[in-house]
């Protein structure tokens, strides 16, 4: 079975909110074996919502609607639904007077025009909605079965739970599961990630791997299709040995695991203690780490120095240093890990300067270029990368340079 999400509403497609149901439907569907092929946003006009639901319903087995079930003009999921059906809307007493009891249970007046959502296309099977006014719809259209709920993710997440999905196991659909592994990796390109495993990421494998990519972080996704989790896992298991085998390091972690996280749990474990001083990134390094539950045990602490002064008066840089290599250079930034290393009497020290733009950038240090360091007790040593993106994205992806460097080292020492 192939199912599809219509997300609907104006300020999802404008980008005032982010889409967040389309996401946890997908997530429910595939601990039922069911399969998303489709997700489609609509904004709030009636030729579009019912263009939409007809593409859907031609396609899918499954198709879930958000949104579109208040009370208000805008709200069309109702007609829209009656027009691709060809049936006129009817009115449901009992929906009505739950829809009326909520508004007493509120101590409230019901506006009349909550009246229109106790009304249904012909045909069409009302939804409950116990925590809240907008009742849900389930309509067959052609081959497919068609669930509208609420837009209000706390209306519309109990009303898969309790209505929607009982109905999906009397329908006999899905069956089975859809398990994900998601491997987090840093430090190369995603080119040269599918070349390590090219015969892994073949179209027609089971399981399936896929490739995605976010600031930098490089994301390998393992789905597997069985009949119970411990089935997917088996399938999932040498898939995942084999991908960590062939990549080494460039694996830091998996799910929702970020570089810092990694760093704080290998700090902890090799009982180390860090330090920060950061330029291009302005204190970036040292939030990602604070995020980190426990990591106060492990980070003394860091300085933001942005201007030259503050590196040379605070950091102790040598003046000299950077009026003969310029601050953003290689010797400015090992000093300045070594010099808050010093400073912090840290185990390990990081430090970032760069050109994170969009001004500044000159032909031979144009925009984008960055240095890293990392101070140890038996040295210090940098590297320097030339990234590509908006000013934020710069100074993100340069965190993670720092946060990685301290990781490699931490793992061979």
């Amino acid at each position: 079975m192939k199912a599809e999400i219509l997300s609907i509403g104006s300020e999802l497609t404008s980008g005032k909110n982010l889409d967040t149901n389309s996401q946890w439907l997908s997530q429910r569907l595939a601990e039922l074996g069911i399969s998303v092929g489709f997700h489609t946003t609509i904004a709030d006009d009636l030729d579009d919502n019912v263009a939409a639901i007809r593409i859907a319903t031609e396609r899918a087995d499954l198709v879930l609607i958000t949104g579109g079930l208040g009370p208000t003009q805008d709200d069309l999921t109702r007609e829209a639904l009656a027009r691709v059906a060809g049936v006129d809307l009817v009115f449901h007493q009992q929906s009505f007077d739950k829809i009326q009891q909520m508004f007493t249970r509120r101590n409230r007046n019901m506006p009349e025009r909550n009246r229109v959502q106790a009304l249904y296309p012909t045909g069409a099977e009302p939804l409950a909605n116990d925590h809240g006014t907008a009742p849900g719809i389930y309509q067959r259209l052609g081959k497919s079965h068609v669930f509208a709920l609420p837009g209000v993710p706390s209306e519309m997440m109990p009303m898969f739970e309790e209505q929607v999905k009982p109905r999906l196991a009397r329908l006999g659909v899905g069956g089975g599961v859809l398990v994900q592994r998601k491997i987090n990796c840093f430090g190369t390109g995603e080119s040269h990630i599918e070349e390590k495993l090219y015969d892994l990421t073949r179209r027609g494998n089971v399981p399936e791997v896929g490739i995605t990519v976010s600031d930098a972080t490089i994301s390998l996704r393992i789905l597997a299709r069985a009949e119970n989790h411990e089935a997917a896992q088996a399938q999932i298991a040498p898939i995942e040995h084999i991908i960590r085998e062939r990549l080494g390091d460039l694996v830091f972690g998996v799910e929702d695991e970020e570089l810092q996280h990694a760093v704080v749990h290998l700090l902890a474990e090799k009982r180390q203690s860090l330090a920060t001083a950061e330029s291009v990134t302005c204190g970036l390094v040292a939030r990602k780490i604070g995020q980190v539950p426990g990591a106060s045990e492990w980070y003394r602490g860091g300085f933001v120095a942005y201007q030259n002064q503050v590196k040379i008066e605070v950091l102790g840089v040598p003046a000299k240093l950077i009026e003969e290599h310029d601050v953003i250079s290689a010797p400015v930034v090992e000093a300045m890990a070594v010099g808050v290393q010093a400073r912090l009497h840290s185990d390990l020290a990081v430090a970032t300067v760069g050109i994170a733009g969009p001004g500044g950038g000159a032909p031979e240090k144009p925009v984008g270029l960055v240095y890293a360091a990392l101070a140890t007790n038996d040295g210090v040593r940098s590297q320097s990368f030339s990234w590509t993106g908006t000013r934020e994205e710069v100074q993100s992806r340069t965190a993670k340079l720092a946060l990685n460097m301290v990781r490699l080292h931490l793992k061979k020492h």
